[in-house]
């Protein structure tokens, strides 16, 4: 890895490029227990009520054949790639206690049903990434049982980090604890190391070449299998560059186009000099656009997520500075792959953190569908689906489309749409070219196509100057043409005088205009 010390900018090498069809790309975000349940699957027993109350342990029996059912549906929308959270075999309805990482989840249907996925979703022209969990296991895993059963006697010892003396003693390992673990402290209590210090996820030794040939393997046989890529749960816990290199090594083996996302919520440069990740699931673009976009944001709604606790409010000074370092904290290469989130299963929905303001979440994905980095929508929000941090934004998907925002869903297909006939707005230059009074003005430009992006988060109506020379436009001829988004809207027209644009914007709304010169 090349670094500039002055500003520590990773140095990619001039080969190292991510995979081009991100770049173009529309992401939508699965939690596959709560998208769809198919009629195909036989039930083992009760699920929840679908519609009932979403909860933190039960399973409202989604599944893999219910997400190929409505492929229809997501290719409507605009999405070129699905990523779901695990679906490997767990006894968790999110799948994060992985205890089988070579079959897919019989409640989800089994590799079956991963298969057809898979291959109706490549048929349409979506990818899959699947979500792998590397870092620690279920504690149902088959070598953490085998420790558990065996002790210092296990082949698969040096798989986890355990109490050895405490087995040379005698005593066994305690996965199921009862009481206070933090008294004596987790590791004398229960004789292993959890993520977090949890019983139910024992951590994996990496470090064992076992352990990493291992993890190397499932990795490429999904990749084999059809996947078009990995989302990394937490890799900044597994605290090695080489584990990570080796694995994109291994992974562009077989697949050189398949995609590497490390969930990573701060900076992510140490992981995206060409080596490890093509990407990062960009929770700073997220911050940003929740800090600036609601008015005002329920700070103490945002807050309730871990990774969101340093989120404020912004003006729009302080949003361009944030968001310029967004696109400087990366080469190029890499800003045009960030995924670009709103939320995720892991943090409130926009429209919650927006305290139900519909304007924010159109604005909000306007502002993600004209930034540069590859926009991923989390199931549901395109109809309005509401929720605090989970396990409540991981509701069940409604299908009675009465319940749905319609009017939303079609700001959103409007907006993935604008996105993916423009090559400027997919991989074009991004330049701010003003900012005052809850306003921002900013322009993607590619070859001979500009986009121009007028955005009022505030409650009043502005008239927001442009100079000709700021555009580049001085004594050229040129035409704005206007991307109507939201047909009812209504907008005063530009006044063209003296060299000057003056743009009227109406309050929470945004203008977008192709610039043809």
């Amino acid at each position: 890895m090349k670094v500039n010390a002055e500003t520590w900018l990773p140095q990619l090498d001039s080969d190292t490029m991510t995979p081009s069809w991100v770049k173009d790309a529309v992401f939508y975000q699965i939690f596959p227990d709560r998208f769809c349940r198919s009629r195909r699957l036989f039930a083992p027993g009760p699920f929840e009520s679908w519609d009932s109350p979403v909860t933190a342990f039960g399973f409202k029996g989604g599944d893999l054949f219910g997400i190929a059912e409505h492929l229809d549906y997501i290719q409507d929308l605009g999405a070129t790639a699905i990523y779901m959270t695990p679906v490997f075999s767990s006894p968790a309805n999110h799948r994060y206690h992985t205890y089988d990482y070579e079959t897919i989840d019989p409640l989800l249907g089994g590799n079956q049903a991963l298969r057809e996925l898979i291959d109706e979703a490549h048929r349409r022209g979506i990818r899959v990434v699947l979500d792998g969990v590397f870092n620690h296991t279920g504690r149902g895993f088959f070598a953490f049982h085998h420790i558990l059963e065996n002790g210092l006697d296990s082949p698969y010892i040096n798989w986890f980090h355990v109490d050895r003396e405490r087995l040379a003693e005698g005593h066994s390992l305690d996965a199921y604890p009862a009481g206070d673990i933090y008294a004596a402290g987790p590791f004398e209590t229960i004789g292993y190391r959890g993520w977090w210090s949890l019983p139910a996820l024992p951590k994996l030794n990496t470090s064992a070449p076992e352990v990493r040939e291992y993890i190397m393997r499932i990795a490429e046989n999904w990749i084999k299998f059809g996947s078009d890529g990995w989302r990394l749960d937490v890799p900044h816990e597994i605290d090695d560059d080489s584990f990570w290199r080796e694995f994109r090594q291994r992974v562009k083996r077989v697949r050189p186009d398949a995609f590497i996302i490390g969930e990573i919520w701060e900076d992510g440069r140490r992981w995206l000099a060409g080596d490890q990740f093509d990407a990062v699931t960009n929770y700073l673009f997220a911050k940003a656009a929740i800090g600036f976009i609601p008015d005002p944001a329920a700070i103490d709604v945002v807050h309730e997520a871990n990774g969101l606790r340093t989120v404020r409010t912004l003006s729009a000074p302080e949003f361009v500075k944030a968001f310029k370092r967004l696109q400087t904290l990366y080469p190029p290469e890499i800003v045009h792959s960030q995924l670009n989130l709103l939320g995720s299963h892991d943090t409130p929905r926009f429209l919650t953190c927006s305290g139900g303001d519909r304007s924010a979440l159109q604005l909000g994905v306007l502002l993600q569908m004209t930034s540069p980095g590859v926009p991923s929508i989390y199931y549901g929000d395109e109809i309005g689906m509401v929720g605090r941090r989970d396990p409540w934004c991981r509701g069940a998907f409604p299908w009675d489309q009465s319940r749905w925002d319609l009017s939303m869903r079609d700001f959103f297909k409007a907006a993935i749409a604008l996105r993916r006939k423009s090559v400027a707005l997919r991989r074009g230059s991004f330049t701010f070219l003003g900012a005052k009074a809850g306003t921002i003005v900013y322009a993607r430009t590619f070859d001979q196509e500009t986009v121009l992006v007028v955005l009022n988060r505030s409650r009043s109506r502005h008239l927001v100057p442009l100079e000709f020379a700021d555009l580049g436009l001085e004594g050229k001829t040129f035409q704005l043409e206007e991307e109507i988004l939201e047909p009812t809207q209504s907008q005063s027209p530009i006044e063209r005088a003296k060299g000057r644009l003056t743009i009227p914007v109406e309050a929470r709304t945004a203008r977008v205009f192709e610039l043809r010169h």
